[in-house]
C-alpha cells in the first residue's frame, strides 16, 4: 500500500551552497552524506509529517543518471518518491497499470558519521521518471536513513501539494486510479492552462496536470518534459512562494 510521501529530490549544481541559502530561507538543513558508486552527495529536510526535501549534488560528472539531464536543464524538483508497506507488490501494482520500473536494487549511502544506511528501491525509468514514483524498502531502518525532524524558523511542518506536468493525462490517471484504488478529482486549472487530476496519498495530495493551450504548463513540457513542476508546504504563518533563485530551481511555495 502506498501510504505518503517519502521524500520529494531537489537537484543543485553545488551542494554546500544550496544547504546555505535554504538555511537562510528558514529550513533546517542535516548533512546526509555520500551515496557510493553513484556520484552524488546529500543533504535532508525533515519534516514533523515524515516527508523530507533531499538536497542532491553530483561530486563526479554521472551524464547517465535519471536526474543529470534535468539538473543541466536547471535543476530543481526532479522526482518524488512513495513509502510503501509492500514494496514489491506495489510495484507489480504499478507495472501492470503501464509504469516503466525498473527491477528492485540495493542501495546505500554513507553518513557524515561514518555510518552506512542500506535500502532497496524500484525506480521508475525513462519518461516515468518523475511521474511515476520511485518506493524504497528500509534495510537498516528509517530511523538511520532519516534523522528526526526538527523544527524549521519558517514554520514549516510538512509537504502538502506537489503538482507534476504531464502530456497526457488520461495514461498517468489510469496508473495512479490502479495503485491507490481511487478514480481520482478532476478539476481545471486555468491559471496554468491545464486540466487536472488530483489524488490523496495519506496526508499528501498530487495533482498531475496536462495543459489545454499555451500557459505554464505547456512551456514547461517543452523544456523539461513530464516531471514535478512545484510544491506547497505548510505549516508556515503566511502563504508566500519563495524565490526560484534561493531555491536553486524548485518551485516552492509556503502555504
Amino acid at each position: 500500500m502506498l501510504t505518503a510521501i517519502d521524500h520529494l529530490v531537489i537537484a543543485v549544481p553545488d551542494l554546500a551552497a544550496a544547504i546555505k541559502t535554504y538555511r537562510d530561507l528558514g529550513f533546517s538543513v542535516v548533512p546526509g552524506g555520500r551515496h557510493p558508486g553513484v556520484g552524488t552527495d546529500n543533504a535532508l529536510i525533515v519534516f514533523r509529517d515524515a516527508s523530507y526535501l533531499e538536497l542532491v549534488a553530483f561530486h563526479e560528472p554521472r551524464p547517465d543518471h535519471r536526474w543529470w539531464t534535468p539538473l543541466r536543464q536547471g535543476g530543481g524538483l526532479v522526482d518524488f518518491c512513495l513509502q510503501t508497506t509492500d514494496l514489491l507488490g506495489d510495484a507489480a501494482v504499478l507495472r501492470e497499470a503501464g509504469v516503466d520500473l525498473g527491477d528492485p536494487e540495493p542501495r546505500h549511502r554513507v553518513r557524515p558519521d561514518g555510518v552506512e544506511v542500506r535500502w532497496t528501491c524500484v525506480l521508475a525509468r525513462g519518461a516515468h521518471r518523475g511521474v511515476a514514483p520511485f518506493l524504497l524498502a528500509e534495510e537498516t531502518g528509517r530511523a538511520e536513513r532519516v534523522p528526526a525532524p526538527t523544527p524549521h524558523a519558517n514554520g514549516v511542518t510538512g509537504v502538502g501539494r506537489v503538482t507534476v506536468a504531464v502530456p497526457d493525462l488520461d495514461v498517468v490517471r489510469r496508473w495512479y486510479a490502479r495503485a491507490l484504488g481511487v478514480a481520482g478529482q478532476e478539476f481545471a486549472c486555468p491559471e496554468l492552462g491545464a486540466v487536472g487530476a488530483r489524488f490523496a496519498v495519506g496526508p499528501h495530495t498530487f495533482e498531475f496536470l496536462a495543459p489545454t493551450g499555451a500557459g505554464p504548463i505547456r512551456a514547461w513540457l517543452s523544456t523539461r518534459g513530464a516531471s514535478p513542476y512545484a510544491a506547497t508546504l505548510v505549516g508556515a504563518p503566511r502563504a508566500v512562494p519563495l524565490d526560484l533563485g534561493r531555491t536553486w530551481g524548485a518551485r516552492l511555495a509556503l502555504a
